[in-house]
């Protein structure tokens, strides 16, 4: 027996990975299955409070029992954590990954510290009650993109302890260590208590 569960997306790419990650006993249904093509808003200060938010818009607005959201934030030390919350729309609203990559590598070009991390917080809303995980990973900005796989700011991240960005990873070998699957394990543990 299947379980359902509503992963508060609409991002193809999110949904692979975290299907990958959670296996075959959830049948994970993203916000196009549910009917729901409009944005959710994100309105909160914090990683957390966008993840909360996104959940709990889907289960006011829609007839979903259990459902569960993700913020993710790119937060690169030598300018202030930023882009943090603001990740997906760094250099504008369009969510552009290029530009936002582009604006990074701009603002870090005469730093020496080129550290960051990614932060994933999880938000699960489970039979009316709400909890939350968090992933982070730490590494390196590179000075420029490199690799054709992930998503976002990918090609300009390198994990602690590797040589090359999460672009040039296999998404298996990214799903063992990133922020994300940090994440997500914690919440499949969860689950599976419950």
């Amino acid at each position: 027996m299947k379980h359902r569960i509503v992963f508060a997306t609409g991002n193809a790419h999110k949904i692979k990975e975290i299907k990958a990650i959670l296996g075959a006993d959830y049948d994970l249904v993203g916000l196009e299955e549910i009917g729901c093509h409009e944005d959710i808003p994100e309105t909160q200060p914090t990683i957390q409070g966008n993840a909360l938010q996104k959940a709990r818009y889907v289960i006011e607005h829609y007839d979903v029992q259990n459902c569960f959201a993700e913020d993710t934030g790119f937060e690169v030390a030598a300018i202030n954590n930023e882009p943090g919350v603001y990740s997906a729309r760094y250099a504008g609203p369009d969510r552009n990954a290029d530009n936002n990559i582009k604006l990074v590598l701009e603002k870090l070009q005469n730093q020496e510290n080129r550290s960051a991390r990614f932060r994933t917080v999880v938000a699960l809303i489970l039979e009316g009650k709400e909890y939350t995980f968090e992933g982070i990973i730490n590494g390196n900005v590179k000075t420029e993109k490199s690799g054709t796989g992930g998503f976002g700011y990918d090609p300009i991240f390198v994990p602690e302890g590797e040589t090359r960005s999460f672009a040039e990873m296999s998404s298996e070998e990214k799903n063992k260590i990133s922020h994300r699957a940090k994440a997500v394990q914690q919440l499949k543990a969860f689950l599976e208590k419950h």
